[in-house]
This record gives structure tokens, C-alpha cells and sequence, in this order.
């Protein structure tokens, strides 16, 4: 049974108001923060956000379930707009020496995958968005691209769909064009072949993604194949994503501008000439700040330089068991503040309504707005210019997923002896 729920007394309601679209340059520093805010939800959707004292006042709000936020900040969830959930087991080798190629990891990890049950595979996704849920992580896109058959990314898929809304918002990518299988002996055009006229039409017909990847590198396919992927992802009715310049390989970025992409990701090796395309676009720059500090890229993303060249900016985790083992957003920003040189503001940002533009749902997530969700989390400082100091810090105090308190710190419950 839905209530109103009225969360009042914060001493930074940061809204992420503004005008429609992504932000860009200077707006990304605009996060509409309101002192002494108050939120009011009713039935799960936003229906006023505003100064404490005026909103408490409102009808709606005489009998509504009151949360203090009094002395803490407020804001919308967390927007994590690239995942793998479903990426096999961690490699369990000693990660000062993990002596295995991408391809190795990558093959390892479908055969576990191909091998597990359903049921274990929704188990451990359903723990990962537990543990997301409690690090302020309200909407999540996730990918498959670790079956590559038939069965598997079906199983994959289905249990994305089964874990959606349970507690978070889950949205799925089909990753077909993540690496050609072992199957097809590295001839990818007649598995890609496959994928397109077989297998894409049953993802699309079943309604089990809402967008189709490609990995444009060395390891996943050309920039020509992958043009033809997408284009019959589109004509399936799938929205382009793009893994782009994540190595030295050019052209994904020229690419997902080419097919109106949602997002290009990783962006390590982008350049000025590619930060203008994506200036000029409405394509979302999104980069994943701890793919370098972990490892799994030799560069970090030049985030600096795609903000100054107008690109709307998103940061995500890229949350993989073998290879970005993080999941916590509050530790992204904190990456994205001090290694990539964003400010805060930016920071929060991008991990907040431009990734909801990076999955096409910021009609629904992203800002705390009259009409959206109220998907909001409460932490545990006093000004948002602290949340990037802390590292591997969980500052959440509250979870809300569409009005309803989804996760709650609990307390030490250690008492000295008497």
C-alpha cells in the first residue's frame, strides 16, 4: 500500500533541475540545490519539491509519513548506466599477477555462465542489486554478452527481466557483439550474421532488451560489421550503445554518432576531433573512471577534455566480477574528482541525470522533479562537496526506490559491559 511519504529538513536538497537535456560544460555544475529542502512523494511519484517550510504546509503533506533529513544532504539515486551483473565468477587469481589475456577472461567467464543454472544466476545478481541498493544506487542498466548462444543469452536476458523493479530499476542491454564464441572458430561475420538475422529478432520480439551493444576494439568487432549490427538493431527497434575507444581502434566514436546512439562508452583513446563529435551530438559520453585505477584499461578516459568540447558527460562503474569489481557510486565520484579532475558538482552530474539520459529514461530518474519517480537517497554529510573526500566509504543513510524506504542503515547495536 502506497503512502505519502513527505522527506523534509535537508540541509542541501540537491535537485538536479534544469532545463530539459543532458548537461553540459558549465551546467554540469548546476545541481538546483535548495537549503532546508523537502521532497514530497504520493504514490510513489514526486508531486513538490521545494523550501521545507512551504512544502510541509501543502495538503498532501498533513498526513504524510515524515523522514528527517535534518542536517544531511539529499538527492536523486544514483544512476549506474553500465554494468555487467551477469559476468561470471571473480577469476580468484592473485591480482598482482593475473597472467590470463582479456580473451582468456572473457571465455572463461561465458563457460561459467553457459554452465550455471537460472536460479544461481538470479541469486547472485539479486545480491549485486542488494548491495547497490544499499550504496544509493536506484536504476542500473545491465548487460548480457556473456552467453553468446542462443540459451544462454535468453537465460541471461530473462533473468535481468526477473530481477527488474526487485529492489531497483534494471535495464537491459543485449550484448551479442561483445566477442565471437568459440563456435564460430573466429569467423565473425557469419556469427554476427547469426545474431542478426536469428537471434536479434527473438531479444527484440520477446521485448527482453531495449538496447544492442557493440564492443568496437581489436578483440570485438570492426567499425564496418558493427555498423551493420546496429543498423539491424534499429530496424528491430533496439537503440544503439557503443564500447568506443577503449583502445587505440578509431572510429566507434564517429560511429555512434553516425547511428544516434544513446551512449558511447569507455573513451580512453577519444581526441579532440572526437569530443567534438560528441559535443555536437546528443550521443552521452559516458567513462568509467575506475577502469584504470583497476586495471582493466592502460589510460584513463580524458573526461576534462570531453566536458570542455561540450560533450554531455556520464561516469558509471562498469561493474565486472573479472574486471571492475565496484559497484559503489559514491567511490566512482570520488574517482571522477580525483584522477579524472572533475569538480563534485560535475561529478554528481553525470552519475546522476546524465545517466539517466545514457539510458534513455531521465523522463523517469535523474532529478528530483515534479512528474518523476521519487527515487532519492539521504547521506550522511552535511554539504556534497564532502561525498568525493571519502573512499570506499558508504555515506547512505536512506535508500528510496519510488517512495518507498528500500534500505536503512542500521545501527551498532554493542553496548559496553556492565
Amino acid at each position: 500500500m502506497k503512502h505519502n511519504i513527505l522527506v523534509r529538513g535537508a540541509r542541501q536538497l540537491l535537485t538536479l533541475h534544469g532545463p530539459s537535456g543532458p548537461r553540459r560544460g558549465a551546467a554540469l555544475n548546476n545541481l538546483g540545490i535548495i537549503a532546508d529542502g523537502a521532497v514530497l512523494a504520493v504514490n510513489g511519484i514526486i508531486s513538490s519539491v521545494g523550501p521545507s517550510r512551504r512544502v510541509e504546509n501543502l495538503a498532501g503533506a498533513r498526513d504524510a509519513i515524515e523522514i528527517n533529513a535534518t542536517g544531511r544532504v539529499v538527492m536523486p539515486g544514483f544512476i549506474d548506466s553500465h554494468t555487467h551483473l551477469i559476468s561470471g565468477p571473480p577469476p580468484l587469481l592473485d591480482i598482482r599477477r593475473q597472467a590470463v589475456t582479456e580473451i582468456e577472461q572473457t571465455m572463461a567467464a561465458v563457460r561459467a555462465v553457459r554452465s550455471a543454472p537460472a536460479r544461481s544466476l538470479e541469486f547472485q545478481a539479486r545480491r549485486m542489486l542488494q548491495a547497490c541498493t544499499r550504496h544509493g544506487t536506484t536504476t542500473l542498466e545491465s548487460k548480457s554478452g556473456y552467453g553468446l548462444d542462443d540459451s544462454t543469452e535468453l537465460k541471461i536476458l530473462r533473468v535481468l527481466a526477473e530481477i527488474d523493479q526487485n529492489p531497483i530499476n534494471v535495464v537491459s542491454t543485449f550484448f551479442g557483439a561483445h566477442i565471437t564464441p568459440p563456435e564460430f572458430n573466429k569467423n565473425r561475420d557469419a556469427y554476427l550474421e547469426w545474431v542478426q538475422t536469428t537471434f536479434m529478432p527473438k531479444v527484440a520480439g520477446r521485448k527482453l532488451a531495449r538496447f544492442a551493444g557493440v564492443q568496437c576494439t581489436p578483440t570485438g568487432f570492426s567499425i564496418d560489421s558493427a555498423r551493420t549490427y546496429l543498423q539491424a538493431a534499429r530496424r528491430l527497434g533496439l537503440i544503439p550503445k557503443v564500447h568506443a575507444e577503449q583502445t587505440a581502434q578509431p572510429g566507434g566514436i564517429r560511429l555512434a554518432v553516425e547511428m544516434d546512439a544513446a551512449s558511447a562508452d569507455g573513451l580512453n583513446y577519444a581526441t579532440s576531433g572526437d569530443a567534438d563529435l560528441l559535443g555536437g551530438s546528443g550521443v552521452i559520453a559516458t567513462v568509467l573512471p575506475a577502469d584504470f585505477s583497476l586495471g582493466a584499461a592502460d589510460r584513463p578516459a580524458p573526461a576534462r577534455l570531453l566536458i570542455d568540447h561540450g560533450a554531455a558527460l556520464a561516469i558509471a562503474s562498469g561493474f565486472h566480477h573479472g574486471k571492475m569489481p565496484g559497484y559503489n557510486m559514491q567511490h566512482i565520484v570520488s574517482i571522477a574528482c580525483k584522477e579524472l579532475n572533475l569538480t563534485a558538482a560535475e561529478a554528481i552530474s553525470a552519475a546522476t541525470i546524465n545517466g539517466a539520459h545514457a539510458i534513455r529514461s531521465d523522463g523517469r530518474c535523474g532529478s528530483l522533479q515534479f512528474g518523476k519517480d521519487a527515487d532519492l537517497i539521504i547521506l550522511n554529510v552535511a554539504d556534497y562537496r564532502e561525498i568525493p573526500y571519502y573512499s570506499g566509504v558508504n555515506l547512505v543513510s536512506t535508500t528510496m526506490r519510488r517512495g518507498e524506504v528500500i534500505y536503512k542503515e542500521s545501527e551498532v547495536t554493542w553496548e559496553p559491559p556492565k
